[in-house]
């Protein structure tokens, strides 16, 4: 039997007592590999060893920054099949799904590296006027961020994911807490990291992965008063009970949590008179699409009540019924799913669409599809609720005019859709667009929100509780942007100032100089 140890820095270490194991939710068992509990010790070490690698890595040039990132990635494809197999045994997804999510998790760390390379993502600003002071900005890492891993993906939003990924490209050592459902994936990722970071040179404590199966060890971080900063994604209790820890703290911390969104999708008259097979069809495959375990999976449906929209029903029960229930991620994710669907399903007021009863394996979740009329939903806010799994709402409005209040009084989330066949009809609902635009980071014309593309455009955070903080996303090459912090230079000689300020411009930047922005050196 093999052991599970916590990467400290550059060593392996196992000083805790505690230990666990993660489950092989297909199977239903307990993996082989045994981890230990990361101790009050190796925390100290770790963050230490962080706080000392700042030192070097926060004024290391873009180019090798972006070199550790590239070989991150390399590392990681070296890994080859011993990583998708401890993924699906740990997750109980499919080898697409792991082979996919390892390409998305390489990609975006190689995307950094290409960001770093062309340089200008320090946002260089230079006042330099006659006769008043010379005043240069730019963006400076905050120091040691502690990155939480996400249940529902062991790679791209985990070790190396997005929120690693775009630390380590502003220029801050991460630790990580590794998320216990995939513990024996975050170390097979730890070791490409370390190695990585070997290779091209970066300081001892640039990086390290702490297991846990608690939540002693992420607290202990957190309060800890040398970390900086904190990402994580996973469920609104996670994320609010760490934004309270750092508020708490006698130097509080920003927190950068993604963290619930049911997604609201707003069909319009048009296209359920043109199209509505269609987006039956699509959503059907939308709500069941990873067990229904993306934080942008469609829990909610609006349309106003009409013939085309029973319609519309009809066809989405039939196609969500005929697709297969595949696996949760954990029994006890399958059990939280079963709880949040029995209390939605204790209300009153709501029609059962589905009719899926077939006997499945103990960790499979069956799909759920449930109508309500808009006035019970404005009226009970348990069926606003997130239920991680494939379960979604359609509501029924009477009117237009209800529909605006609904969604006026939802919560913030990632995002919001508009299902439209008559770009003619877009200027009768331009009420509804803009309120729902004030919900969500994102907005979808005609397509689904699973899948989140990784580009500089892109929006993965919302108002409150879609994420603790909706100036930010945690998606995409601006995710850097939670990281950094502003400093103005006054005054300084131009050979001590940092190179991206300096006359010259001889990193070839974009830089806006006296309100243009311009290559040219001063």
């Amino acid at each position: 039997m093999t052991t599970g140890q916590n990467y400290i820095g550059e060593t392996l270490s196992a000083k805790g007592k505690t230990t666990f194991k993660t489950i092989n939710p297909e199977e239903n068992s307990a993996n082989e590999t045994v981890f230990y509990e990361a101790s009050q010790d190796e925390i100290a070490q770790a963050v230490a060893l962080a706080e000392e690698a700042f030192k070097i890595y926060g004024t290391i040039e873009d180019t090798k920054k972006a070199d550790f990132l590239d070989a991150i990635a390399d590392e990681i494809e070296v890994l080859g099949d011993d990583l998708l197999t401890t993924y699906i045994q740990e997750s109980g997804l499919p080898a697409g799904r792991a082979n996919g999510e390892r390409g998305r998790t390489t990609g975006q760390l190689r995307a950094f590296a290409t960001m770093l390379r062309e340089g200008s993502w320090v946002e260089a600003i230079i006042n330099k006027t006659d006769g008043k002071p010379d005043i240069r900005r730019m963006q400076i890492p905050l120091g040691p961020v502690v990155v939480f891993g996400a249940s529902n993906f062991p790679l791209a939003f985990s070790t190396a994911g997005g929120d690693t990924a775009s630390a380590l490209a502003s220029g801050c050592p991460v630790i990580v807490k590794s998320h216990p459902l995939h513990a024996g994936t975050g170390e097979l990722v730890s070791s490409a990291i370390i190695k990585a970071a070997q290779r091209t040179g970066m300081p001892n404590g640039v990086f390290s992965n702490l297991n846990s199966s608690g939540i002693e060890v992420g607290k202990a971080l957190v309060e800890h008063s040398s970390v900086k900063a904190v990402g994580f994604t996973g469920s609104i209790t996670g994320g609010t009970a760490l934004c309270k820890i750092a508020a708490n703290r006698s130097v509080p911390i920003p927190v950068y949590a993604e963290m619930g969104s049911i997604n609201p999708v707003v069909i319009l008259p048009s296209a359920l008179k043109l199209e509505s097979e269609k987006w039956a069809k699509n959503y059907a495959a939308s709500i069941v699409a990873g067990t229904g375990q993306f934080c942008t999976n469609p829990g909610l449906i609006l349309g106003i009540n009409s013939n085309e929209l029973e319609n519309f029903i009809t066809i989405l029960a039939l196609e969500t019924d005929k697709l297969e229930p595949a696996c949760m991620l954990h029994p006890d994710i399958k059990a939280k799913y079963e709880i949040l669907k029995s209390e939605v399903l204790g209300q009153e007021g709501y029609t059962q669409q589905t009719n899926l009863k077939k006997e499945v394996k103990p960790n499979y979740a069956l799909q759920n599809v449930i109508t309500v009329n808009g006035n019970t939903f404005l009226k009970n806010k348990t069926f606003h609720k997130e239920v991680f799994g494939p379960f979604s709402v359609v509501v029924k409005c009477d009117d237009i005019q209800q529909l605006n209040t609904i969604i006026e009084n939802l919560e913030g989330q990632l995002t919001g859709t508009i299902l439209n066949s008559d770009e003619s009809e877009l200027k009768d609902f331009k009420e509804v667009i803009q309120n729902l635009k004030n919900k969500v980071g994102r907005l979808i014309f005609n397509n689904v929100p699973t899948g989140v593309e990784v580009c500089s455009g892109m929006t993965h955070g919302g108002p409150f509780p879609a994420s603790s903080d909706n100036k930010f996303t945690s998606v995409g090459l601006t995710a850097v942007k939670r990281w950094v912090r502003p400093v103005t230079f006054q005054d300084w000689p131009n050979k001590v100032l940092p190179v991206a300020l300096q006359n010259e411009n001889p990193l070839g930047i974009n830089r806006t100089v006296n309100d243009i922005i311009t290559q040219n050196p001063i």
